[in-house]
């Protein structure tokens, strides 16, 4: 609810009142509005604030704060001004009212009455005390001036932008982009493949960039899992033989480039029946013609994956003639159809020719221009593209080769071969076209198709729907009984009561609204991480995209600044600060991919570390100082923590333990609230009148300590514990518990300075679990990040800076959201009274029973 302070009596100085007993020093102007101001505030927030201390939500400071102090002072100080400039009470009440003619009446009215105050007699500055009267002549122009226009410019802004118009600009900025998006891609094709054969960039010098999509590094393993029993054939020149010892060395490290350079070079893995071959046909001519027509005619010798490509030898041969390239298109016309017809069974490439560096070349080779290539290129890609009439030839162009090698030809050793680091990237792309719809690795959207709906999804879609449907009724019936000031019906006494500050809503208002709110979000979770509608990028790091968003942000924070009447360590406004500041330095962390840095990954750990131990810490307090171990205050928690990840983990078709940092919160809670809660409750009242309760306590701690210790260095025990049905459908990933394992010992003691002196990762997590305060990490995210963390959401292509701030702003709207949702549940689905807490604990034990049975029964159908 606005506030509106009128002036004290007898004011005349804006922003030093007469009323004041002592000298305004920087001090009171920095602490914000006059102390008059304050018992105001405190005393309407104090209801919000004991309420926020009993369920976890901020107090009268925080959230719940109708209008921020200085917004109230701002007010002040434009109804004084208002009174100097205009005269009599009336200006004043005018300014400081919301009316149009003087709080909202736009920002002309403010700057004449701030033109009407600046040409009063010079007065004292406020900043400190009296000084002689040319000094406060000279500085009264300036410092006044200053703050007067800052509290008037605060106060416009404030007016025009607030929470709520923040929220409808995203909402209507997500609705733009969305259409943008659709609409280029049915401009340009919805086939992730296309863009990855065909388009992309460097990050930094190595790391190639797909457009719009995100290409996934294999290991020796998984491309023998995917390539079990297959057979790829390269048929071509030199170049080709190049491309063909780089992908045969992703599946075999040691492979060496040796033999027969001008000949056939056979590999085969016993292990996983995968065959490799690389045949000799450096023109497109009749001898190529007839190793692929056997292909055609024989199914069993046929490969699964054939990549062909050849040109430099008939430029060189023919010394660039005309002729020769007219005899290439007689060639590659004659195999067009031979190719077409493999492709309909198997994946078939055509490699386009890469540039050269004519500087390098010898002089056997010089006739081979990029001019030339082009010519090649060209009759290639419109003869290859045109052996089909009536349909979208199956051949695909490699085009993508010839952008890696504008890049990088100049590192070639002779003009012609690529450096080998550009050949691993050609492979490794090969790789993705082919494995990424076999395996779907996360970080590989490239030609990953949109997964199809699940049963729970599809159930969840219908809910959130209907719920919209219900509520839009809801609203049409209603919408004339739901206005702010006027006469409302209770629905339980049928009385009609005068609102003072908020139209009482019904509790079916309240949750067909939030789950209205809640399902256009999830939507836009949905399209973010699952639908393909947007873009995907694969994280790179340097040092200056992490450090300096870093000192940006402390830099900012040293004009941000609060005063606090607490005086204890660790109270509640210090924590909320610190994890605060964690959140934007994790939050850069995960976007930059400065997980790659061993000092940064270690010291993040730190930080990670440090908000579980304080979450704890403020669990702890509580139920130390209150003593309030009853069900309601559990069940407040446990659903504040666990409601948006059950809500991702239906819509996103995540398992539980897949967002760990929330089991991780959850668990430490409720190991908490048992080991006070159990007999003897040893809380701080009954601990004051006798110090035996402490030793107590103590013996409380130390065998929780023990327990710790021993499932920690137990695995088989921890195991055996959370593999237990139903425990283990929440904790178990990809089959088994060791990431639950993993995660949850990490962080369970304290912390050194030795992050910096391990030399890897898996030393680096040895080391951690010793050193490491208590246990945190953070919660995944996919409207923001994208691919469950693994890459970076694209709203805008092609300015990495503006999309940052685009979809940031975007992301902490929704946040803010799903937070208000989540208060507005809780306070409906988890009530105080114990009876329909426990009939409503029956109804929520229910429906997981139901999710529980629809999980296995999916889980059957994907065997």
């Amino acid at each position: 609810m606005p506030l509106t302070l009128p002036p004290p009596a007898g004011a005349h100085d804006p922003v030093t009142p007469e009323g004041h007993q002592e000298p305004v020093t920087p001090e009171h102007w920095a602490s914000g509005p006059p102390s008059q101001a304050q018992p105001l505030l405190r005393q309407e927030a104090k209801g919000e604030e004991e309420e926020g201390e009993e369920t976890g939500v901020q107090g009268a400071w925080g959230t719940a704060t109708a209008e921020p102090g200085w917004r109230v002072w701002g007010k002040a100080a434009e109804a004084a001004a208002a009174e100097e400039g205009q005269g009599g009470a009336r200006g004043a009440a005018a300014a400081g009212s919301g009316s149009p003619a003087g709080g909202a009446g736009g920002g002309r009215g403010s700057w004449r009455r701030l033109l009407a105050w600046l040409r009063r007699p010079p007065q004292c500055c406020p900043c400190a005390a009296p000084l002689p009267r040319s000094a406060a002549h000279c500085c009264h122009g300036g410092t006044k001036m200053a703050a007067l226009a800052y509290n008037l410019g605060k106060r416009e802004i404030n007016h025009y932008f607030s929470v709520r118009s923040a929220k409808v600009l995203a909402l209507v900025a997500v609705l733009l982009l969305a259409a943008c998006h659709l609409a280029s891609r049915r401009y340009r094709g919805n086939d992730s493949c296309e863009y990855l054969l065909s388009s992309g960039r460097f990050l930094g010098e190595k790391v190639w960039q797909p457009h719009s999509c995100m290409m996934h590094k294999y290991k020796i393993s998984e491309a023998k899992n995917c390539l079990v029993d297959k057979h790829i054939a390269f048929i071509g020149d030199s170049r080709i033989r190049q491309l063909f010892y780089s992908f045969v060395k992703i599946i075999n490290p040691q492979f060496k480039e040796e033999g027969n350079k001008h000949g056939n070079i056979p590999f085969e893995d016993k292990i996983s029946s995968v065959k490799v071959d690389f045949l000799w046909h450096p023109e497109v001519n009749g001898s190529m013609k007839q190793c692929i027509k056997v292909w055609t005619e024989d199914s069993v010798a046929k490969p699964h994956v054939i990549v062909a490509g050849a040109a430099t030898w008939s430029i060189k041969i023919h010394n660039g003639s005309n002729e020769a390239l007219s005899q290439y298109k007689m060639n590659i016309t004659s195999i067009a159809p031979l190719l077409e017809k493999l492709a309909k069974t198997s994946d078939v490439y055509w490699v386009l020719q890469d540039p050269v560096y004519e500087d390098l070349l010898s002089e056997n080779r010089k006739m081979i221009t990029n001019e030339k290539i082009d010519a090649y290129n060209e009759a290639a890609v419109s003869i290859l593209n045109s052996s089909t009439r009536n349909s979208k030839s199956n051949v695909k162009m490699f085009s993508v080769s010839k952008l890696i090698a504008q890049e990088t030809i100049t590192e070639s050793l002779d003009g012609l071969h690529l450096p080998e680091s550009s050949r691993e990237t050609s492979a490794m792309i090969l790789m993705n076209v082919y494995c990424n719809k076999i395996l779907k690795p996360v970080d590989g959207s490239c030609c990953q198709p949109r997964p199809p709906l699940t049963l729970i999804q599809k159930l969840a879609a219908c809910f959130f729907t209907l719920s919209i449907i219900g509520y839009l009724i809801f609203y049409i019936i209603h919408r004339n009984t739901h206005r702010k000031n006027k006469p409302c019906t209770d629905l339980e006494s049928g009385e009609e009561k005068k609102n003072i500050i908020n139209t009482s809503v019904s509790p079916l208002e309240v949750l067909l609204q939030s789950f209205c709110k809640l399902g256009l979000i999830m939507a836009y979770f949905y399209m973010c991480d699952r639908a393909n509608l947007f873009m995907k990028e694969n994280k790179f790091y340097t040092h200056s995209t992490f450090f300096i968003p870093i000192i940006y942000i402390l830099v900012l924070g040293v004009f941000y600044n609060e005063n606090t009447k607490e005086t204890k360590v660790l109270n509640r406004e210090q924590t909320d600060e610190w994890k605060g500041w964690m959140q934007l330095v994790i939050l850069i962390y995960h976007i930059s991919g400065a997980s790659t840095f061993l000092p940064v990954y270690m010291h993040i750990r730190v930080l990670v570390a440090a908000y579980l131990f304080q979450t704890g810490y403020g669990h702890f307090s509580y139920f130390w100082i209150k003593g309030d171990f009853g069900i309601h205050r559990v069940c407040q928690v446990l659903f504040r923590l666990n409601f948006l990840v059950v809500v991702l983990c239906i819509v996103m078709d995540r398992p539980y333990q897949f967002y760990y940092f929330v089991p991780l919160v959850t668990v430490w809670f409720m190991v908490i609230y048992v080991t006070l809660a159990l007999w003897p409750q040893i809380i701080q009242k009954k601990a004051n009148g006798n110090c035996f309760w402490h030793f107590g306590l103590l013996l409380k701690l130390a065998f929780l300590l023990l327990c710790i210790c021993f499932l920690a260095y137990s695995q088989g025990a921890f195991e055996k514990i959370f593999s237990l049905w139903p425990l283990s459908k929440c904790f178990e990933l990809k089959g088994n518990v060791y990431e639950w394992w993993f995660r949850w010992r990490l962080d369970r003691y304290t912390y050194s300075i030795w992050a910096s002196s391990c030399k890897n990762k898996a030393e680096c997590n040895e080391l951690h679990p010793s050193v490491s305060v208590v246990q945190l990490f953070i919660c995944q995210y996919h409207i923001w990040l994208a691919a469950d963390t693994r890459g970076i959401l694209v709203l805008i292509p092609g300015n990495p800076m503006l999309n940052i701030i685009v979809s940031t702003f975007i992301f902490v709207c929704v946040a803010h959201e799903i937070s208000q949702i989540t208060n507005d549940l809780a306070q409906i689905i988890i009530p105080k009274d114990n009876s329909s807490l426990l009939k409503r604990l029956a109804c929520i034990a229910a429906f997981f029973c139901g999710l529980l049975i629809l999980s296995s029964i999916q889980d059957k159908s994907r065997h």
